[in-house]
């Protein structure tokens, strides 16, 4: 068994004693859906206007993707620093907080008059959306144990949905008012949300009670007690790296031959990924009763299909649909099932877990992007596929071999 003591020592209350007892309401889950959808679309705005934003500041491709970069690295240091919170302060408050920061730094991205200040506050927007992983354990916390999985499905499927709907929405603008006007929509939407959350969304308590330093600490006690957390990590990693790679440079690969594609319409790509949300609930189901090895596995193999068609029939509309429906239902399934997976370790300290798995999530997306842009820049179309056909290889391998021999003694 795993000696917990150092993660509960100042966890004076139970699971049983924070829950609430009586059910969600379908409101507020839709409510906590819709948020986590808007705002995890600061994070993905940017993908569609690379093209566009780098004839504003005569940024070469691989330059200029530094922006997808820099808001993914920012993400994670939200991530890192700032989420682990959520077991210590009150979420709520923690929220609204956020959400005012992320309405000031997205006027500072439209306003950017140079390069360099648009990617300091892609940093910034990165830092101060990590909202969604406040929700989702929060969600966690307020239900029950029968519904957990379901509600957490569902609002995870407003994130997903955020995430694919946010490229088509920033294309379409972009190429009707310019990549400015997405950046000032976005922070008035922060704005608007505030409001409503401000009413809406319940107080959920903290249960860590002792300082951001033994909070923080606590971070490297969980990875090293859990070897599920450390695989789910790596495994995550590796498949949102693969992610990252292919829509950092969708839109460089669209808007040349064959397709001569405009930022509009390279956005609505997003709206094919949509599968990937339609996955999320049917994903958490298949957790449950096959287990989160057997629905992970079902994600990989589909990842690792979806780069051979992509690289094979990519030049052919068809070719290319397909084989986004494969990689966003097979990356979004296999995270779904790696977080069902890391809320069941420690209930107590659901923050922190999705803390160490998300970080390593978003480091993988980080590493994906620029290594996308390396590839484009490099081999082109082709070199895109092979690296992210590779991401998805040592996913297989990390989910199959990390940590197998060590389970049986925790």
């Amino acid at each position: 068994m795993t000696n917990n003591n150092t993660l509960t020592a100042r966890v004076p209350k139970s699971e049983a004693q924070t829950a609430l007892v009586t059910p969600m309401s379908s409101a507020l889950v839709w409510l906590m859906a819709i948020s986590c959808g808007l705002v995890v679309a600061n994070i993905y705005y940017n993908q569609p206007l690379l093209s566009e934003i780098g004839r504003t500041f005569g940024m070469s491709d691989i330059s200029v993707s530094l922006v997808a970069t820099a808001t993914q690295i920012g993400y994670t240091l939200g991530l890192l620093f700032v989420v682990p919170l959520g077991d210590k302060l009150e979420r709520k408050r923690l929220i609204l907080t956020e959400l005012v920061l992320a309405a000031v730094v997205m006027g500072v991205a439209a306003w950017a008059p140079s390069f360099p200040v648009l990617l300091v506050a892609s940093v910034w927007i990165g830092i101060f959306s990590a909202v969604p992983q406040l929700l989702i354990p929060m969600a966690a916390n307020l239900a029950s144990s029968e519904e957990r999985g379901k509600i957490v499905g569902k609002v995870m499927s407003g994130l997903l949905v955020g995430i694919l709907l946010s490229r088509t929405i920033s294309g379409y603008v972009a190429a009707h008012f310019g990549w400015r006007m997405v950046f000032g929509a976005g922070g008035v939407a922060m704005l608007l949300l505030v409001a409503v959350l401000a009413v809406k969304l319940p107080k959920d308590q903290p249960v860590f009670e002792g300082t951001y330093g033994s909070l923080m600490k606590s971070l490297v006690t969980l990875t090293r007690e859990f070897v599920p957390l450390r695989r789910a990590a790596l495994v995550g990693a590796f498949l949102f790296a693969s992610f990252s790679v292919f829509w950092t440079t969708l839109g460089f690969f669209l808007e040349g031959s064959p397709y001569f594609y405009k930022s509009d319409i390279v956005g609505f790509f997003g709206l094919i990924g949509a599968c990937g949300a339609l996955a999320a609930p049917l994903a958490g189901k298949m957790a449950d009763k096959r287990g989160a090895d057997y629905a992970i596995g079902i994600g990989i193999v589909a990842a690792l299909a979806s780069f051979v068609v992509l690289g094979v029939g990519g030049n052919y509309l068809i070719g290319l649909v397909v084989g986004i429906i494969l990689l966003d239902v097979g990356v979004q399934g296999a995270h779904i099932s790696n977080q069902s997976r890391i809320f069941a370790l420690l209930p107590e300290a659901r923050s922190r877990l999705n803390t160490v798995y998300m970080t390593a999530y978003f480091i993988g997306g980080s590493v994906g992007s620029v290594v996308g842009g390396a590839a484009w820049t490099t081999w082109h179309w082709p070199g895109v596929c092979a690296v992210g056909l590779l991401f998805v290889l040592l996913a297989f391998l990390a989910n199959k071999f990390y940590g197998r021999s060590a389970e049986p003694a925790q």
